[in-house]
């Protein structure tokens, strides 16, 4: 990977079973690649307490800046989409002076916890159609306090400059759409988890999480077999990046059986959607190491009757032509980090 001298920035994206950190720096009004890195391991959790997570986290991402050769410290994370509450709240005749007030009494309406064990943020949602009625449109985050202090924590140990922490979905909507407005679903397909938010006008409007993700593939795939876990997760990943012909009468069936929950609530939120707001989804977007499954695109875009699309978080980044086809193959699993690397050069 290439080094260049202008200020650049992490992106860091930190998952149940890996750490992903993208640098890109701003060049000829563009996003550039100047290095990245992963690394895949065993779940993080806690072993003995939380300060060993804390410790442990921040010491593999010093490994993959050393490793990658990454000359910044200044980073962008995330909040996994499933540890954030979100709710869009319609306030009317409302002044601006007492808008935070209004924001926090319509909070503890909707976030069902405790408000002073949250973290909350907030902003206003221009959807283009004027202050019909007085009506003003916000977005509502929240996240546990301690859950927010943990990832900061991480940062400290790791000493790295944290400058920013976001929602996930965020970050994917950066790297993923760009400043495409229409409604799409974007579906990040993790290790533990597979998240499902709908995107209209750049505004996460609706999301749901559901405890099913590429380790359930792995399973699948493992038990149907009868190899090792290790040895199916490869297996998984070569189907994502060639034909295997001589596999597929048995592979395809497994994984439709593993990641049926994830097809059933697509098509409920889809439905959900659209008989509320009246509006069509464009397309949906795969995310995730899941998402280059052999011929998932394909199957998932038959069920639907939508485009169905793997989504490239390189579309808006520059990088050395020769590394593209390795680019492509990690892309979907780097989508998170990019999107945050962006947001300090956009």
């Amino acid at each position: 990977m290439s080094l260049f001298a202008n200020k650049s920035f992490l992106g860091i994206d930190i998952g149940a079973y890996s750490i992903k950190i993208v640098e890109l720096k701003k060049e000829n009004n563009k996003a550039r690649l100047v290095s990245y890195g992963f690394s895949e391991r065993e779940k993080i959790e806690t072993k003995d307490n939380l300060q060993s997570e804390i410790g442990h986290s921040a010491k593999l991402i010093n490994k993959i800046l050393n490793e990658a050769g990454m000359k910044s410290r200044e980073a962008i994370a995330a909040l996994p989409t499933f540890s954030v509450f979100s709710s869009i709240l319609n306030l009317s005749y409302v002044d601006n002076k007492d808008l935070a007030a209004a924001v926090h009494w319509e909070a503890k309406k909707v976030i069902p916890l405790p408000l002073d064990d949250m973290v909350l943020d907030w902003k206003k949602i221009e959807d283009g159609e004027g202050n019909k009625n007085n009506n003003i449109k916000i977005l509502l985050t929240g996240a546990p306090r301690n859950f927010v202090k943990k990832y900061i924590d991480i940062f400290k140990e790791a000493k790295v400059n944290l400058l920013s922490l976001e929602t996930e979905t965020f970050s994917l909507i950066r790297s993923l759409l760009g400043n495409d407005k229409s409604s799409v679903m974007i579906v990040e397909m993790g290790a533990n988890t597979t998240d499902i938010s709908i995107i209209d006008k750049s505004i996460p409007i609706f999301s749901r999480s559901i405890d099913v993700g590429g380790m359930t593939i792995t399973k699948g795939i493992s038990n149907s077999l009868n190899i090792g876990q290790a040895r199916a997760e490869q297996f998984k990943y070569d189907l994502g990046i060639s034909s295997m012909a001589s596999r597929e009468d048995i592979i395809p069936k497994t994984v439709i059986e593993t990641i049926s929950p994830i097809i059933n609530e697509v098509k409920y939120t889809i439905n959900l959607f659209q008989s509320k707001d009246e509006k069509k989804i464009e397309k949906v977007i795969l995310s995730g190491g899941s998402a280059l499954l052999i011929n998932f695109t394909n199957y998932l875009s038959k069920i639907l009757d939508k485009q169905v699309i793997i989504g490239n978080p390189w579309a808006r980044v520059s990088y050395p032509v020769e590394l593209e086809p390795l680019l492509y193959e990690i892309g979907p699993r780097m989508s998170a980090a990019i999107g945050l690397a962006m947001r300090s050069i956009e």
